[in-house]
């Protein structure tokens, strides 16, 4: 696995960048992160809007995301019409949520990471929280995702999720210190993901991430 700089304005002290694995898919190419999958190929663009904030408080699927209130989760996303893609698209952002509430517990163990991810996306969320922890950070601030598009397998147990994100607003900040580790704007504050959501097969609406690929410094969304 490639190490790169994490897809969250994250700064160490001497302003050396926070580095972790970007570990994406279960399969024998996952080792290649530098791959966004179906790259080559066109996405739906949904209808109707939607923005939702993470709160501080709440439960989806009987899981507890609740954040701090100075740990802000944002989606700017347009709602598809098509519902398994809606359910997709909401428990990506739940699964996002999963890993920065693993960040604010310090634990990769949270009921929420294990219910919204599998596989490379277990692995991915896992390795993510662990950089974290190490490092002696939680997070602070505003994390935007925008421009999502989602896409339907033809067997209608997975969909793939894409957007951006726009972490030019969120900071590492120190545990022990409470030092928010502020960076500059730059072209590293945006990233395009592209998850691919599984149907979980014993409950209606439970998608989980099961690979994560991460294009850095992404044009597209600058």
């Amino acid at each position: 696995m490639k190490r790169r700089s994490l897809p969250v304005a994250a700064a160490l002290a001497a302003s050396a960048a926070l580095l972790l694995t970007a570990c994406g898919g279960g399969d024998d190419k996952s080792s290649d992160n530098d791959k966004i999958a179906g790259a080559d190929q066109g996405s739906a663009t949904p209808s109707g809007s939607a923005s939702t904030e993470t709160p501080a408080k709440g439960k989806s699927d009987g899981v507890d995301l609740s954040l701090p209130t100075d740990m802000k989760l944002v989606f700017d996303w347009e709602k598809p019409k098509n519902a398994n893609e809606a359910a997709a698209m909401d428990d990506a952002a739940n699964f996002f949520r999963a890993i920065y509430r693993g960040v604010d517990k310090r634990t990769t163990k949270d009921a929420a990471v294990a219910a919204y991810s599998t596989g490379g996306g277990l692995k991915y969320a896992q390795t993510q929280i662990e950089a974290w922890i190490e490092g002696g950070w939680t997070a602070t601030g505003t994390l935007r995702h925008y421009d999502v598009t989602t896409r339907s397998a033809e067997n209608g147990t997975s969909v793939e999720v894409a957007f951006c994100a726009d972490s030019g607003k969120f900071y590492g900040k120190e545990i022990k210190t409470n030092k928010v580790l502020t960076t500059k704007p730059s072209a590293e504050d945006f990233d395009y993901y592209k998850i691919i959501m599984v149907k979980y097969p014993t409950a209606d609406d439970l998608w989980q991430a099961s690979k994560v690929f991460v294009e850095t410094k992404a044009a597209k969304c600058q």
